[in-house]
């Protein structure tokens, strides 16, 4: 049988890669490699399918789990590759095994060492910005709780003055390997350290800090700079500002939900700003030169005569940023027309008078409306 590619490799992610790293790596090639992109071209073909055979195991926890301690044995019942129990589920044997004899797995192949280094944890946060913020972008002061190194013990665990001491049991392994003869012959396991539980070391003084965990949980302010064109609800990666590693490893990421403050003169629809501009009887009967808001300050903006309500007219450039570009929506502002109200005696009879001299040339509309009303029902 070929050998398979390591399913990390086809991705082109690490072994601690997210769940939303593979899923990006996976869409990325995916793409680059998809058959319609690239007819007759049998080894994009065959790449295509290797890449979805990576993801469908690397995205599911149980499969990866399989995968990581058992390799391609783990999730390919057909693969021959481990002491001759070729066409059994080795998913099944971990279970059996784990049952039997309390250990984790088929020998100690894919075991961990329990101080490598591990990656900290992921933290979730939330910030409230201005509407203007947000088609602009903003440097934004945020509040995390996360976990990090104890700075008594320097994140060893012991107090200071001494330091953690090598399990002799398991020599610093945090696991025990044991044998158990069955008709099949000798099956080892491998269970955790009672000793040390797993950890492979032993803290004889705890740091009263930190209670020999290595970390405290921590409140910080961070600076985290919002990206101009964010909307309402969208949620921001910042790599690195998670929780603290253990034994050195790299820190977890912050993913930053924003929420956008309602704004009362403005709305968005995507990248464009909607507003709206109410103007008078005379201004839209005359036209005129009215002063219309942005996000960049007023600007002037000509109307034509005969201005109808519930007209729409763009300004170019004058919407909010794209998020990462230079590139800016539309501003989309609608003619509101106000209705005079607590008219004066002679205002009112101002209006019969002006309204007498008007004709259907000057209610086109109007007459276009009756005119076909008369047609329905003329019969």
């Amino acid at each position: 049988m070929a050998e398979k590619r390591d399913y990390y490799d086809v991705l082109g992610v690490s072994r601690g890669a997210s769940e939303d790293e593979i899923k990006k790596a996976y869409r990325k090639l995916g793409k680059e490699c998809h058959p319609d992109l690239n007819p007759g071209n049998k080894e994009a073909e065959a790449k295509f399918k290797e890449i979805g055979e990576a993801y469908e195991v690397l995205s599911d926890g149980d499969k990866r789990r399989r995968y990581d301690q058992f390799g391609q044995a783990g999730v390919d019942p057909s693969y021959g590759g481990a002491g001759g129990f070729s066409g059994m589920d080795f998913g099944d044997i971990g279970d059996i095994f784990e049952t039997f004899f309390g250990g984790g797995g088929f020998g100690s192949r894919g075991r961990s060492n329990p101080n490598a280094p591990r990656r900290g944890d992921d933290i979730h946060s939330t910030t409230t910005i201005s509407f203007f913020e947000a088609c602009k972008g903003v440097s934004q002061r945020v509040s995390v709780s996360r976990m990090e190194s104890c700075a008594d013990c320097g994140g060893n665990g012991s107090e200071k003055g001494s330091s953690p001491k090598t399990c002799p049991e398991c020599n610093g392994a945090g696991q025990v390997k044991t044998g158990q003869r069955t008709p099949i012959g000798v099956i080892s396991s491998v269970k955790p350290c009672l000793k040390c539980r797993g950890k492979g070391r032993i803290i004889e003084n705890p740091c009263p800090t930190c209670a020999g965990n290595g970390r405290v949980s921590v409140n910080k302010q961070i600076n985290v700079s919002v990206p101009a064109g964010i909307d309402d609800g969208q949620t921001l990666l910042v790599r690195g500002q998670g929780s603290n590693g253990i034994n050195g490893g790299n820190p977890g990421d912050l993913s930053l939900t924003v929420s956008v403050r309602p704004d009362p003169i403005f709305s968005r629809d995507g990248y464009n700003i909607l507003c709206e501009v109410p103007i008078t009887y005379f201004q839209a009967a005359m036209g005129d030169n009215i002063v219309v808001p942005t996000i960049d300050g007023k600007v002037q903006y000509t109307l034509h005569e005969g201005t109808q309500p519930g007209t729409v007219f763009r300004l170019k450039g004058k919407g909010s940023s794209h998020l990462n570009s230079k590139q800016r929506g539309d501003q989309l502002v609608t003619v509101t027309v106000e209705v005079p109200k607590n008219l004066t005696k002679p205002q009112k009879d101002s209006l019969k008078e002006f309204e007498k001299q008007m004709t259907s040339e000057n209610y086109q509309k109007r007459e276009g409306f009756f005119s076909k009303l008369r047609d329905r029902f003329k019969d």
